[in-house]
């Protein structure tokens, strides 16, 4: 091989290996898609989030404003003792996860009927009413069926 062709050779592997590089480097420093990558935290670089879901159109009308329950866990839980309403098994995770305030109560759960006297004993408020579902008391609104405060592990 002459010097001129084995320098011809080098400059294409050398091109050649410079290409594959800054094609491999540019898929290193592309933007992952939309639901995917690295973790979710608060910097969105520009990204619609999904969690912004009041710019949507939510389930409940806005009349529907969210009360508090009105008594804290560790007092709903002492009146759940002294009425002997313990021992309620949890709901499966998958839809432990769905239970949450401002979403409609997760379809498939059976509505446990509550005592007269401990409901009594509980904060009343007009166009609501105490559920257990699982081990959790929850307020849920009686015109739309969304939970309104959750109360974990009362009943456990």
């Amino acid at each position: 091989m002459t010097p001129s062709l084995k320098h011809r050779s080098f400059s294409r592997a050398l091109l050649a290996s410079a290409l594959i590089c800054s094609l491999s480097v540019t898929s290193v420093w592309a933007d992952p898609p939309e639901g995917k990558g690295h973790g979710k935290g608060n910097s969105h670089h520009g990204h619609k989030s999904k969690h912004h879901k009041s710019e949507h159109k939510s389930d409940f009308s806005t009349t529907d404003a969210l009360i508090a329950a009105g008594i804290t866990v560790a007092a709903a839980r002492s009146l759940a003792l002294n009425n002997q309403l313990i021992q309620f098994s949890p709901l499966p995770p998958g839809i432990q996860k769905n239970l949450m305030r401002g979403k409609p109560l997760p379809p498939g759960i059976a509505k446990k009927v509550l005592p007269a006297p401990f409901i009594k004993q509980l904060p009343h408020h007009p166009g609501y009413e105490w559920r257990a579902v699982g081990s959790d008391l929850v307020l849920v609104a009686l015109s739309t069926a969304i939970v309104v405060d959750v109360l974990k592990n009362v009943f456990d």
